[in-house]
Order: C-alpha cells, then sequence, then structure tokens
C-alpha cells in the first residue's frame, strides 16, 4: 500500500502515521538510534509492506499484471489499493476522508529533526497538492502514476497503470477486498 494504506494502518495514532511513513526513508536493520516511536513506525512500515508483498492473492494479482506493467506491477499495486481505500473510506474508517487527511497534515510531529530532508519535502509536496485526499478521484490515480514513473530511475509504464486498472477494475478490487479483510485483523486494533 502506498501512503493512505500506512496512515490507515497507523490507527489514528498521529505520531505513528509519520513515523509509518519516514519508513520508506530508512535503510538497513539498524534503526535503534531513533526514538522509539520513529522505530515502532519504522517497523510498522516493514511489516505491512512484508504482508503485502507475501499476500497470495497480491501475489496472482501482481502476475497477472506483469505482463502489462514490468518491473512496476507492485508499485501500481500500492497506487491501486490507495485509490480504491480512499474512494471506499467511509467503509473502513469513522471519519470521513477528508477529517482524516487534515488532521495528518495539520499535525506538527515530536520527532520532525529525526526526518530527513527528503522525507519533510515529501511531506510538504503531499501536503500542498493534497496527494492522500486526490487518490480518491481516478484523476489522483492517474496524477500519482504519471508522476511516480517520472521519478523512477528506468524506463517504465506506470504512466499506463491507470488504463489497465479500468482494464483490470473488478479483479484488483476483488483482490484488495481479500487482502484488506486478512489486514485488518493483523494491522487494526
Amino acid at each position: 500500500m502506498n501512503f493512505l494504506g500506512h496512515l490507515y494502518f497507523s490507527n489514528n495514532d498521529l505520531e505513528l502515521m509519520y513515523s509509518n511513513l519516514f519508513g520508506d526513508y530508512v535503510k538497513g536493520k539498524d534503526y535503534t538510534h531513533y526514538p522509539k516511536k520513529l522505530q515502532n513506525g519504522i517497523t510498522l512500515h516493514r511489516e505491512i509492506d512484508h504482508y503485502i508483498d507475501s499476500h497470495p492473492r497480491v501475489l496472482e494479482l501482481l502476475r497477472t499484471l506483469y505482463p502489462k506493467l514490468p518491473k512496476i506491477s507492485g508499485i501500481a499495486v500500492d497506487l491501486y489499493f490507495d485509490h480504491i481505500l480512499a474512494r471506499r473510506w467511509n467503509e473502513f474508517h469513522s471519519n470521513d476522508l477528508r477529517t482524516f487527511v487534515n488532521e495528518f497534515y495539520n499535525y506538527n510531529p515530536k520527532h520532525e529533526n529525526h526526518y530527513s530532508t527528503e522525507f519533510k519535502f515529501l511531506i510538504e509536496k503531499m501536503k500542498e497538492y493534497d496527494w492522500i485526499y486526490r487518490y480518491k478521484e481516478f484523476e489522483g490515480l492517474d496524477s500519482a502514476c504519471k508522476g511516480l514513473s517520472k521519478r523512477i530511475s528506468f524506463e517504465n509504464s506506470l504512466a499506463s497503470a491507470p488504463t489497465v486498472f479500468l482494464q483490470l477494475e473488478s479483479e484488483i478490487e476483488s483482490t484488495f477486498d481479500a487482502f484488506l479483510k486478512e489486514a485488518k485483523l493483523t494491522f487494526k486494533h
């Protein structure tokens, strides 16, 4: 899952939300020099990534997507799942998506001084362009795919992922439902 999925599985803990997203910016196995809350977020981020990367239904979907989206089918699935989660948000959370996103955007993390410049820049852009809320619309998915495609260091077909989504929407949605049902038992309180 991409940004929204990681926030969702942070159980409404705003500090954990930031440290969970920061997990993508921490390399290596030793991150014990960070405060405990950041360690928890980094660990949670890695657990979520591992869970989705090894989920049988997700692996099946990746095999289906690979011929159309070689090398980046996993990235596409992360974006697809955030799009579906945003679109159907009220089924999964008591707050509406706008409220949830605004609470995240408006929170000032306690451990900000530990965050890298690149991570702070990402958060700034995320807020400025309202990326998380925009996942809800197909145009937001399209914009995320095109933007990320340009930042990947190799030639890729991620910009065409929204078209593939429309072609395989029912299969992707079915996989999302199976994944989320099980993931909620693992990551949600």
